[in-house]
């Protein structure tokens, strides 16, 4: 009755937002970009560290090199080239800004987000491929409440690329998973929505 009907949209949307990739070049100048991110680097090893109960307790905890080794106890050394997410539990709350932002009334965000001393271990030593968080930001709430965004800045000066507003990290084991990110690649693009899938075996 349509004939030859068909649907066509068309989409218009800023970059970061929602589950997303930050190419370097989203913050360094002559970084790579998301057509410069290669096919292998969209499929790694995926690494969880987990420190949900710290921040239910606490939402301004970051991970510490205590939680690296931890890791590296139960399951050996942090592998090489690989994908580390950090697992805060901190997902379900978008997209309600109020509830994601946490602000107290002086207006500061408490919400959690990486630490330096960790960073520096996984991309200087352990030199993992890219990084990804349940919150907006790689830096905590209190950082970016103060305009500062130097945790964002270092991991995409070292050349890595990370994926924010990551989801379901709880349904995950934390080690022997595979993670899918794919998204477009515009030309010289700065960010983009991203699809990340764990790849694992079913639990039991």
């Amino acid at each position: 009755s349509k004939g030859d009907a068909f649907q066509v949209h068309h989409y218009a949307f800023v970059g970061q937002w929602g589950t997303h990739v930050d190419p370097p070049v989203h913050f360094i100048d002559g970084g790579r970009s998301i057509d410069q991110l290669p096919v292998a680097e969209m499929l790694l090893p995926l690494v969880i560290l987990d420190i949900s109960d710290r921040v239910a307790a606490d939402p301004d905890a970051t991970p510490t090199l205590d939680d690296i080794s931890a890791w590296e106890t139960r399951n050996g050394r942090i592998p090489e080239k690989c994908f580390v997410a950090l697992r805060t539990g901190w997902w379900p709350r978008w997209p309600d800004p109020v509830t994601f932002q946490n602000k107290s009334a002086d207006g500061i965000s408490h919400a959690p987000g990486w630490s330096k001393p960790v960073l520096k271990e996984l991309l200087e030593c352990r030199g993992v491929a890219a990084i990804g968080h349940e919150g907006m930001d790689t830096d905590p709430g209190r950082a970016t409440s103060a305009g500062d965004a130097s945790l964002e800045y270092y991991v995409l000066s070292r050349d890595c690329w990370q994926i924010e507003l990551l989801a379901n990290l709880d349904k995950v084991p934390e080690a022997g998973a595979l993670i899918m990110a794919s998204w477009p690649k515009p030309k010289a693009g700065s960010g983009f929505p991203a699809r990340a899938v764990a790849i694992h075996e079913a639990a039991g």
